[in-house]
C-alpha cells in the first residue's frame, strides 16, 4: 500500500482525520545495531504525539529520519504530504525542527537570532524583521530582544531555540526532549506554547523522557523500546492496560479494621495503619459495591482512596530492556510533581 493512502482525508463521516505524520516499516541500523526495527506511525494533523522511551530507544533516530537529517534503511515515511526521501525540500519547507540542546549563536542578540533564521528562510527584510517582532512578543522576550544570548537562562534560551523554530511558521514541529534540564517554571511555560500551538492547528511531534509531560501534553502516545513500538494509545489507555488498580480503605478502631479484613478476605493488609489495599478496576461500579459491602457490614471506613496505575508504571511495565543490553543507564525523570 503506498504511504499516500494514509494521509487521506475523510471528514464528515466520523473516520479519522487527515495524517500529518505516516510512516510505516521504518527501519534504521547502524552496523550490525539496529535502531528501528520497522515502525507504524500515524499522527493527526493538529494534535500532539509523544514518542516514549528509555535512552537508545530510537525516538530521536524517528525524529532525524522525519526531518530528513539523515536516510532510512527502509520503509515509507512522509510528512505534512511530502515523501521525506523523494521530496525532502517540501517536507523542510513544511517543518521546524528544536533538538535536544538550543541552536543559538550566543554572540548575536535574541531579535538577531530570529532574523538570522529569517534570511535562511529567505523571508524579505520588512517580513523578517515584522516575524521576529511577533515571535519575541509571543515568547515574552521582547524585553530583552537587544541582549546576547549567552546571557538568557535555560528557560530563556529555549523559549528563543522554539521561536526560531517557529520563523517559517511551519506545519509540523518536532521537538526532541525540549524540556531536558529546565526548572519547573519553564517546564510550565514551554507547555503553555505547545498547547497553544496545536490550538493553532500546529502538528507536534513531541520525544521525552518526562512521563507528566506525555502525561499533560499528548493526544495520543508510542512507547518504543527497542526500536520497536511496544504499545500506543491516550495516556488513559495505556494506562488502563497496566493491572495494579486497587482502592485503599483506613480504619480508625482495630476491630472494625479486622471486621473489614473479613469482609474482603484477599485484600492486602496493612496492620499498622490498619488499612486495606483491595483490589479492582477503580471504576465507579466497583467503588459502589465496595461501599456497599461495608455498609452492609455495619463497616465505618475513616477514608478512603482510590488507586490507578500512572504512566510510570506504563513505562517500567513496556521497556523492560531499556538500554541494559547496551550496559547504560537510564535516567527516568517520572515522579515530578508539576500538575
Amino acid at each position: 500500500m503506498p504511504s499516500s493512502v494514509m494521509l487521506t482525508s475523510r471528514r464528515g463521516d466520523g473516520s479519522q482525520p487527515p495524517a500529518a505524520v505516516s510512516t510505516i516499516g521504518l527501519r534504521k541500523s547502524y552496523g550490525d545495531k539496529t535502531v528501528l526495527d520497522g515502525i507504524d506511525l500515524r499522527i493527526p494533523a493538529g494534535s500532539v504525539f509523544a514518542l516514549l522511551g528509555p535512552n537508545g530507544a530510537g525516538k530521536t533516530t524517528t525524529v532525524q529520519i522525519l526531518s530528513t537529517l539523515i536516510a532510512a534503511d527502509g520503509g515509507q515515511a512522509q510528512v505534512a504530504g511530502h515523501d521525506v526521501a523523494t521530496a525532502p525540500d517540501r517536507v523542510r519547507a513544511a517543518i521546524g525542527v528544536t533538538g535536544q540542546f538550543a541552536a543559538l549563536d550566543d554572540l548575536l542578540t535574541a531579535e538577531e537570532n530570529l532574523l538570522l533564521m529569517a534570511d535562511l528562510l529567505r523571508l524579505g527584510k520588512r517580513e523578517g524583521r515584522l516575524r521576529a517582532a511577533e515571535l519575541l512578543e509571543r515568547f515574552g522576550i521582547a524585553d530583552v530582544a537587544h541582549k546576547r544570548a549567552a546571557t538568557f537562562s535555560g528557560g530563556m534560551r529555549r523559549r528563543l531555540d522554539l521561536a526560531m523554530t517557529l520563523v517559517g511558521d511551519p506545519r509540523v514541529i518536532f521537538l526532541d526532549e525540549p524540556t531536558t534540564g529546565l526548572d519547573p517554571r519553564s517546564r510550565r511555560t514551554m507547555w503553555d506554547t505547545v498547547r497553544s500551538l496545536v490550538a493553532g492547528g500546529t502538528t507536534v511531534l513531541l520525544t521525552t523522557q518526562y512521563l507528566d509531560e506525555a502525561d499533560q501534553l499528548a493526544d495520543r502516545i508510542a512507547v518504543l523500546d527497542g526500536g520497536r513500538i511496544v504499545a500506543e494509545g491516550s495516556a488513559d489507555e495505556l494506562k488502563a492496560r497496566i493491572p495494579g488498580s486497587h482502592v485503599r480503605l483506613r480504619f480508625t478502631d482495630s476491630d472494625e479494621y479486622e471486621r473489614a479484613a473479613a469482609v474482603f478476605p484477599g485484600a492486602a493488609r496493612d496492620d499498622e495503619n490498619l488499612a486495606l489495599r483491595v483490589a479492582g478496576d477503580g471504576g465507579l461500579d466497583a467503588l459502589r459495591g465496595l461501599i456497599d459491602r461495608l455498609d452492609a457490614a455495619g463497616i465505618p471506613a475513616a477514608d478512603f482512596s482510590v488507586h490507578t496505575p500512572d504512566l510510570d508504571d506504563v513505562f517500567l511495565a513496556l521497556t523492560g530492556r531499556g538500554t541494559a543490553e547496551t550496559g547504560t543507564s537510564t535516567p527516568l525523570h517520572v515522579k515530578e510533581t508539576l500538575r
